[in-house]
């Protein structure tokens, strides 16, 4: 054997650096999927959102997630959780906080945490969606005259009739042979 290394030995060494797991917030992301692709994988971040994140940070979005530099990944983070101020008042998710009256962008867990106090507060105050939402209908205006139907089956089940009318034949049958007895 000699003393060289082989030539795919820096390869090697590249795919050993990779962190698996990225920690942005609450939620671990892949660390061997592209920037791009591993940011959609986190509630309230999507394709749109994650190509501005990457180009912002100076990042090529293709590049693998895990296998960042430190300052890289920190830039990245940064980029996540003040999204808010970094993009246009539309992009953002949650506009125009009751409580706060300010824009946010909500990521993770407090996505659906906000959404949820949203939606009871609608629940609470008995507003028109709130309303709806109590009864389990259509909120966004919707058709409803056949569609989100609940209750019962629609239409002719026709297996159910099938079953029926063997039940039926059964009872006759033995009624005729019942009776002869």
């Amino acid at each position: 054997m000699s003393a060289e290394e082989p030539e795919n030995a820096e390869e090697e060494a590249d795919e050993e650096d990779i962190r698996y797991f990225v920690r942005i917030g609450q939620t671990d992301l892949d660390g061997t999927k592209s920037v791009e692709r591993s940011l959609t994988d986190m509630d309230g971040i999507g394709r749109r959102a994650a190509r501005l994140i990457a180009e912002k940070a100076g990042i090529d979005r293709r590049a693998t997630f895990g296998a960042l530099e430190d300052d890289e990944i920190d830039a990245v983070v940064d980029l996540v959780e003040g999204f808010a101020e970094e993009v246009p008042e539309w992009l953002a998710n949650h506009r125009n906080d009751f409580f706060a009256g300010r824009t946010t962008h909500e990521t993770g867990n407090d996505l659906e945490l906000t959404r949820r106090q949203d939606i009871n507060r609608m629940k609470m105050i008995d507003s028109y969606k709130g309303i709806r939402h109590k009864r389990g209908q259509k909120v966004r205006g919707q058709r409803t005259k056949s569609t989100g139907r609940t209750e019962g089956t629609i239409g002719v089940n026709v297996e159910a009739i099938k079953e029926e009318q063997a039940e039926e034949a059964a009872a006759e049958e033995e009624e005729e042979t019942g009776g002869e007895l």
